[in-house]
């Protein structure tokens, strides 16, 4: 394996100790730079906070970590470039020894996450003496949890095992927030030893996993990783989405649902979306805790705004409802099979983003204590929100021919700007008396309240009206 790892470097230019330097004076300038911001978390960190603050950060602090253990899972998390997955993972060589490199980047990418993972523990519990034990304490949490992944991916108990504790982090995160006055006291440092224990011990199990990993699932790891770094460098994040379902659905086998009897024709298409939903009762889970989120933010001292994060979140919801419409906009021939006028397709595929937008909003504002004309502010925006995720769903691929434009800090593409802001503008549009009225404060939200829902219905009539063919 030396030899032929020597063969490769070979016929590439060597790294010169000018390169060296640079590397080296990029990391120290990197870590002078974030060196002052930290110290002033940290120190701001030594206040009292109350018990509902300390929920909200360890909140924050369990999700990042339950979304690190489900990214790592759905990247593979062993995967190998191409060029070795086609000559040498077949070849007689060690298994190990041609995933020595993607282990070490692996451990990388774990410390790194840890390393976060363990600065932000300090400023949820406002304890900033005990930095070094919450570090260790975040690294091991991360490589272990790293490790498992590397488990899970060549073997189905490990897996099971694995997203067993994806949902217990998740309860956690949400009984953190609820109750956060029955939160036990776990000191840090004998927490650190605990887990920096185990993820030695998961390490040493994953190390000794990779002479046994299959070729087959490898393979097929590479293989997303490839799909993915073509359309990261591509800059073609829509395609991105269309690989995670066709992979989805290809796995599963579809049970049929009861078609309900007397069902029109045009509201078909909104059952299909019902019965996805039914298919995949993770999303609706996962949407329903995140709905948690701008109350946890706002609980734990974050900067940007509840309702922002309200926003965004309706948003998300509502274009999670929406594969029937970005399928009739791919394949128009095939929805005109349908039988059904166009605009009315187009209304009837509204009516799931609408109806799913309108309740996540409730819920969110409920959580966040505003009640009265501001929920029914808030639920007026569904309709907006409705048109901003079915043009979001509609939208053609990035356009890579548009100039760049000079803001005299270097080029930016206008191509994946106006790609990012096709949605999100026909949503800002239909919201903007709620925008306005959330700016302002007014003491009386009658007038805004007729007029947002003057606006929203508005703007998502015009966009059915305009958009002729599915």
């Amino acid at each position: 394996m030396k030899e032929i790892r020597s063969l490769i470097r070979s016929g590439r230019p060597a790294r010169s100790w000018a390169d060296r330097y640079f590397i080296a004076f990029a990391l120290l300038l990197v870590a002078a730079v974030v060196a002052q911001p930290i110290s002033f978390v940290l120190t701001a960190a030594a206040g009292q906070v109350t018990p509902a603050r300390v929920g909200a950060g360890l909140t924050l602090i369990l999700v990042g970590y339950a979304a690190f253990l489900a990214l790592s899972r759905a990247l593979g998390p062993v995967v190998l470039p191409p060029a070795d997955a086609a000559w040498l993972l077949l070849t007689p060589l060690s298994r190990r020894a041609v995933l020595s490199r993607t282990a070490l980047v692996l451990l990388a990418i774990s410390v790194a996450g840890g390393l976060v993972l363990g600065l932000a523990l300090p400023v949820a519990v406002a304890a900033p003496g005990r930095l070094a034990a919450a570090l260790v304490l975040g690294v091991a949490a991360t490589v272990g949890g790293m490790a498992w992944a590397v488990l899970a991916q060549s073997s189905t108990a490990w897996d099971a095992w694995l997203q067993g504790t994806l949902t217990v982090v998740t309860v956690v995160a949400v009984l953190c927030t609820a109750v956060p006055h029955l939160l036990p006291s776990v000191p840090i440092g004998p927490a650190a030893a605990v887990v920096a224990a185990t993820a030695v011990l998961l390490g040493w199990r994953a190390w000794s996993a990779l002479t046994r990993m299959p070729a087959r699932i490898l393979l097929d790891a590479s293989t997303r990783a490839g799909h993915l770094a073509r359309a990261t460098t591509n800059l073609d994040p829509g395609a991105l989405t269309w690989i995670a379902e066709d992979n989805h659905w290809r796995t599963h086998d579809l049970r049929p649902h009861p078609w309900p009897e007397r069902l029109p024709a045009f509201l078909s298409l909104a059952w299909t979306e019902v019965c996805r939903l039914a298919r995949r009762p993770g999303r609706p889970a996962l949407l329903l805790a995140a709905t948690l989120l701008p109350m946890v933010a706002s609980r734990a001292g974050i900067p940007a705004p509840g309702l922002l994060l309200v926003a965004a979140g309706a948003l998300t919801a509502a274009a999670s409802v929406t594969s029937g419409a970005r399928r009739d906009g791919n394949n128009p021939a095939l929805a005109r099979l349908l039988g059904v006028d166009p605009r009315q397709t187009l209304a009837t595929r509204a009516l799931p983003p609408l109806l799913l937008g309108a309740a996540w909003i409730v819920l969110a504002l409920t959580w966040l204590g505003l009640t009265g004309p501001w929920l029914l502010l808030g639920v007026l925006t569904a309709p907006a929100m409705a048109a901003g995720a079915l043009r979001m769903a509609r939208r053609q691929p990035v356009d890579h021919s548009l100039p760049l434009v000079d803001f005299g800090m270097g080029g930016i593409p206008v191509g994946p700007v106006l790609w990012a802001l096709t949605g999100v503008d026909i949503a800002l549009l239909g919201t903007l008396p709620t925008v306005q009225a959330a700016l302002t404060q007014p003491a009386q939200l009658g007038g805004y309240v007729v007029a947002q829902a003057l606006t929203g219905v508005a703007v998502l009539a015009a966009y059915i009206w305009r958009s002729r063919t599915p």
